[in-house]
């Protein structure tokens, strides 16, 4: 999404300093072509080669330096630049802005330019809170500007309280979504998933190897591109998408509720989580303890919840996940029909690069009408993005 991306990463004198140095790390990493500017005050806490290093690209740090002979920094640097990012950002640098100064090599390329500005604002809760500062703040956010709240938290300072630099995930995560098209502003769109766990004692339960990682991408992705999301997941140990609506569940009945609780107002459902297809008929109230060389479970179904969703589509769009081990077009083309989908992802898991919890997956979407697309090996962030180019494409025809 970053690829090939002029970002200028403005850096302004703030203990927080070091994040952006990782920040700009995942920028790199990303494909994006970053160029830094670094105020007096951020010099004193890290030297600029460190950014040079990692940026591969000359930093800047003086008003007055020609860097070539036909170029102004400033107005170079505005130009090129598909997106700013200032991170930290002072109350100083904030309040500059804010009144239109531009006294420094940095306030100066933010008043030139066109483009937009993401500011993750980080320093003393008191400062954080001050009146001077909000009304500074919330004159940006008129304006236009991007504006990242700061988060609560241990401060450098020894206080306690709201004016941390969230971590540099985050902001790169907010980066991409403000270059994001919003195509899908205005849908509302609920995704399941996880795996769900089914107990059989206080200490043990029956699951599967889903990581979750699918469906928060889908997430994260749909935010990212205007839509009001819901997140309903089970079990896992990942960071809900920034401006992601999250409610955790454990068992395939408690999916099955979260998920009817929150249907209405919905326009697409995406039911990526690997819910249990039974559970135990017996949950024993204390841990069963080791007497029989054998042991029996028995098992009844849960409710299928992506049939019943089908049942009661209403205009809905439908999408759901078939993740098999052999035949995979005629098990995901039953799964299609008999569920009344509008869409199936499927993908074979002894593939390599297609198993639950790597980074990556092998997929084929089958429509409704019978097409079926093949997908190379790829991200699940950008299989994410694949999908919901289609789930567009079905929204908008539903649209008025």
């Amino acid at each position: 999404m970053l690829q090939g991306k002029s970002i200028v990463l403005g850096v302004s004198g703030g203990i927080a300093v070091y994040k952006a140095i990782e920040l700009l790390r995942l920028l790199t990493k990303a494909g994006a072509d970053v160029h830094v500017i670094m105020t007096r005050n951020a010099r004193e806490f890290v030297a600029p080669l460190t950014f040079q290093t990692l940026s591969c690209n000359p930093v800047h740090t003086d008003l007055f330096d020609l860097s070539q002979e036909q170029e102004i920094d400033h107005i170079s640097l505005a130009d090129r630049a598909d997106l700013f990012i200032l991170v930290p950002a002072t109350a100083n640098l904030v309040g500059k802005i804010a009144q239109g100064l531009a006294d420094d090599l940095l306030t100066t390329t933010i008043m030139a330019t066109k483009a937009p500005v993401l500011i993750a604002p980080a320093m003393n809760s008191h400062m954080y809170e001050n009146r001077i500062y909000q009304r500074n703040q919330k004159c940006l956010d008129e304006l236009g500007y991007y504006i990242l709240e700061p988060v609560s938290g241990s401060l450098a300072c020894g206080w306690e309280g709201q004016g941390k630099l969230p971590d540099p995930a985050i902001i790169f995560a907010a980066a991409e979504s403000v270059l994001v098209p919003k195509d899908l502003l205005g849908c509302h769109l609920l995704v399941t998933a996880g795996p769900t766990q089914e107990e059989i004692d206080p200490v043990r339960y029956i699951s599967n190897y889903s990581s979750g990682k699918m469906g928060f991408a889908i997430a994260a992705a749909a935010q990212q591109r205007g839509a009001q999301v819901t997140l309903i997941a089970g079990p896992t140990n990942l960071t809900v998408p920034v401006g992601v609506h999250c409610v955790p569940v454990f068992s395939a009945a408690e999916m099955r509720s979260a998920v009817f609780d929150h249907l209405d107002d919905i326009d697409v459902v995406i039911k990526a989580a690997a819910v249990a297809d039974y559970r135990p008929v017996d949950r024993s109230v204390q841990k069963m303890k080791k007497t029989a060389d054998k042991l029996t479970l028995e098992l009844e179904k849960n409710s299928d919840i992506l049939a019943e969703l089908g049942q009661q589509k209403e205009g809905r769009i439908l999408i759901g996940f078939a993740a098999e081990t052999e035949r995979l077009l005629v098990h995901a083309a039953e799964k299609l029909q008999k569920k009344n989908l509008d869409l199936i992802v499927a993908n074979d898991i002894t593939r390599e690069g297609a198993g639950f919890d790597g980074d990556t997956n092998v997929v084929k979407f089958l429509h409704a009408d019978g097409r079926v697309e093949e997908l190379e090996l790829m991200r699940k962030k950008e299989v994410a993005q694949q999908l919901l180019d289609r789930v567009m494409v079905l929204w908008k025809t539903k649209q008025p």
